[in-house]
């Protein structure tokens, strides 16, 4: 299981394919004539094909839904710690520099 499938996706597969699988149990197992048997899983096939693709739309809209918003959201921690790192540098500099200064006021020199 990867980390962003849930328990329900995994119930909801296993009802919608026991769906289907029941369906055509039934149909394949009722006394009726061939024509119309094939016609009754004709209607089933692209009732069940039209549900998939519409759950099929519906997770690929909600996907860039979810790959729309953790960009977002990337982009603003980026940017949050870019003005960390800029903040950062700024007060390093300042630091040395003040120490520099204080260096320089008690005449101390490098070596």
């Amino acid at each position: 299981m990867t980390e962003h499938e849930k328990p329900q996706d995994h119930l909801f597969l296993g009802l919608l394919i026991g769906g289907a699988l029941g369906v055509l149990a039934g149909i394949l197992f009722a006394p009726k004539s061939g024509t119309k048997l094939r016609s009754e899983i004709r209607e089933k096939r692209n009732a069940v094909l039209k549900d998939a693709k519409e759950i099929y739309a519906d997770a690929s809209t909600k996907a860039k839904e979810i790959i729309e918003e953790a960009t977002h959201q990337a982009m603003a921690l980026k940017k949050d710690a870019d003005r960390h790192f800029a903040e950062t540098r700024q007060k390093t500099k300042e630091i040395l520099a003040h120490g520099e200064k204080k260096q320089a006021e008690a005449g101390v020199t490098e070596k």
